[in-house]
């Protein structure tokens, strides 16, 4: 849990900066800064991927798991998501409400989360989620100097959402021996990598529907254990 920690209150300080410069900051310093993290992301990334020898089970992981992200429509899905929301959400009409449900749809309705939060949980690595905590700490700034207290309040979207992933990833933690986390490390990394390409606005990836590629070794693992009976 201590990357969703450090997730929260990274909000929490960046939200209470960004209230004290409340009054907008300029775009070209928002976009360098994003920049710059994007490629720190694409680095995490690249180490994250270099940790297991296995490259066929992690191409074939991504390949496999690709194709049920685009069955399931993850990415689309997750879309609909964030546009029901802002379409049930943003018509209060107040400040609060609309900063609320921005910032709650950028930290939570995103790959970054879903991989850091499993990654946390499962490995004990919290690097993902470090990360993350830097860029929604630097967006929390931009967005609470422009749509005020509600920024703040998405911290509370943040702590829930990304426990909840990383305790049921501790569930079946139990059930994974050290090649098997290397290789689900490495897949995560390879994804982690892909966000900062997207970040970067190199290429848009859809990160989302890959994100079974994750479950895919350990599915190979329990696979060869029942062939094995």
């Amino acid at each position: 849990m201590l990357g969703t920690v450090v997730n929260v209150l990274a909000i929490i300080a960046g939200s209470c900066i960004g209230l004290i410069f409340r009054g907008g900051i300029p775009m070209g310093y928002q976009q360098t800064v994003i920049q710059a993290i994007g490629l720190a992301v694409a680095i995490i990334g690249i180490s994250g991927a270099l940790k297991t020898q296995d490259i066929l089970v992690v191409i074939f992981s991504l390949a496999i798991g690709s194709i049920i992200g685009e069955l399931l429509r993850i990415e689309s899905r997750l879309n609909q998501l964030g546009n029901w929301l802002e379409r049930r959400f943003s018509k209060a009409g107040s400040g609060i409400a609309r900063g609320f449900v921005t910032a709650s749809l950028l930290y939570c309705v995103g790959s970054m989360a879903i991989v850091g939060s499993m990654e946390s949980g499962l490995t004990g690595n919290h690097q993902t989620l470090f990360a993350k905590s830097v860029l929604d700490g630097i967006s929390s700034i931009i967005f609470a100097s422009s749509f005020g207290a509600g920024v703040l309040l998405s911290a509370v979207s943040v702590g829930v959402y990304q426990g909840l992933l990383t305790l049921s990833a501790v569930i079946i933690k139990p059930f994974l021996i050290p090649s098997v986390v290397d290789q689900m490390s490495a897949v995560g990394g390879i994804l982690i990598m892909a966000i900062g390409i997207n970040l970067l606005d190199i290429k848009k990836i859809n990160v989302g529907n890959m994100l079974p590629a994750i479950f895919m070794p350990l599915a190979y693992y329990m696979i060869r254990q029942l062939a094995a009976l």
